[in-house]
């Protein structure tokens, strides 16, 4: 398995408009077959700053995720509401803390 961390800063007049679009892009990425969870967070002491987690099952499966139409559309979508270019960590799943997942 395989985990991406997204951490993303939203210009304020944005975050409506932003939570919208991601909450669709989430929607559509968790029927993709390849992706175990695709979780999103809004800070709370900080509700300009979001988190993404996303497992896949591959890297390869991230890969196939991009290249999805919603993912696509989200990216261009959000493009402009960012203070800065969102942040993305890659991580090699040890142990995972439940066994329930797809």
């Amino acid at each position: 398995m395989y985990l991406l961390q997204v951490t993303l800063h939203v210009k304020p007049e944005f975050l409506e408009a932003f939570r919208i679009a991601t909450v669709e892009n989430a929607r559509n990425s968790v029927q993709e077959p390849g992706i175990l969870r695709f979780d999103f967070f809004q800070q709370q002491d900080d509700p300009t700053r979001f988190l993404l987690i996303e497992i896949y099952r591959t890297p390869e499966d991230q890969e196939l995720h991009r290249q999805t139409a919603h993912y696509a559309a989200w990216r261009d979508t959000v493009a402009e509401m960012m203070v800065e270019p969102r942040v993305a960590t890659k991580y090699n799943i040890v142990f995972p803390g439940e066994n329930n997942w797809k």
